[in-house]
């Protein structure tokens, strides 16, 4: 499995990117800014499941590194919030409709319905 250029689809840091300073309206922004976003840590197994899974399909998601972040930690919280719970990495967005962490990813691509949301998204026209 290869995806385009030698990470893992476009990697955008939050950093150079003018955002209001709320984490929660900056997680907001950015995950409707492209059909598929991750936010992951660069040393996360199921963070790179993810990736290669989407990658694996045909699918160049956008990946924001929360730990290469110097705001990172507040986007994590932000997450946390969303979610409900304490697993907050990975989190997908599909269309700007939050997906969820691996689990609830998993589950979509088992029962068939991951496909459809890609397709819907534009992330995916086969």
């Amino acid at each position: 499995m290869y995806c385009e250029g030698d990470s893992w689809g476009s990697y955008l840091p939050m950093s150079l990117r003018s955002m209001g300073s709320d984490p929660m309206e900056r997680v907001v922004k950015l995950a409707s800014e492209s059909a598929v976003v991750i936010f992951s840590l660069s040393s996360c197994c199921m963070c790179h499941a993810a990736k290669r899974l989407f990658c694996g399909m045909g699918v160049n998601p956008t990946v924001y590194e929360l730990d290469q972040d110097p705001r990172g930690k507040e986007m994590e919280m932000a997450l946390t919030t969303l979610l409900g719970n304490s697993q907050t990495v990975p989190i997908v967005f599909i269309g700007g409709k939050l997906i969820g962490a691996m689990d609830r990813v998993m589950a979509s691509h088992i029962n068939g319905t991951l496909v459809p949301l890609l397709k819907e998204a534009g992330a995916l026209w086969l």
